[in-house]
């Protein structure tokens, strides 16, 4: 049977971090020709024209105590916290976000058409089964291909066993009335209310 699939959810920015990441990696290949080419014996002098790490060097190594200025400081720790929020948010965008797919239940495929039940409408189907009961108080359902799950809230403890099976029963005679195919119904209580109430109509 039809397995349900994880799609891997994605955000728009992910893509500008990907391209941070490519910067970065591109440095860093480049530097590490330039450390390659200083290895083999190419002058210093040509590779610091293709890399400018001298100068950098240079001008760094030559910074004194009285050229780091209140500014220089506030500028450099305001970019320095800058750096960090936006680099880490982008980060987090990276982070894949997997969720479970939702498809169609295809009923009729033939020359004359194809018809098609949508997941939450199945759903809902199941769900109003459940509601039918006065002892549910809420209940949700999902459709995940080959397999229908209930979740219940329910407002009599004592007669759990029982509202379990019905609610089972019910759904797969829902199921069939509207002609579904007979999925697994799988019935979990994950809540108990010990009041209900119901607007009256």
């Amino acid at each position: 049977m039809f397995r349900q699939r994880l799609r891997i959810g994605s955000s728009p920015l992910a893509l500008l971090g990907r391209i941070v990441l490519v910067l970065f990696a591109l440095a860093l290949v480049w530097y590490g020709a330039m450390l390659v080419l200083l290895a083999f014996k190419v002058s210093p002098h040509t590779v610091n024209q293709l890399s400018g790490y001298r100068s950098a060097y240079n001008y760094v190594a030559g910074l004194q105590p009285q050229d780091i200025t209140t500014d220089t400081r506030l500028i450099a720790g305001l970019a320095g916290l800058a750096g960090f929020l936006v680099f880490g948010y982008l980060a987090l965008k990276e982070i894949p976000r997997p969720h479970l797919t939702r498809s169609e239940l295809q009923l009729i495929d033939d020359e004359q058409g194809t018809v098609e039940v949508a997941p939450r409408a199945i759903e809902r189907a199941v769900e109003g089964a459940a509601l039918e009961r006065d002892d549910v108080h809420e209940a949700a359902a999902r459709y995940a291909g080959d397999e229908i799950s209930v979740n219940l809230s329910v407002t009599r403890a004592r007669e759990l066993p029982d509202i379990l099976r019905a609610v089972h029963a019910r759904a797969r005679e829902q199921l069939l009335g509207h002609g579904l195919p007979a999925l697994p119904v799988n019935v979990t209580l994950t809540g108990y209310q010990r009041t209900r109430r119901r607007e009256l109509q």
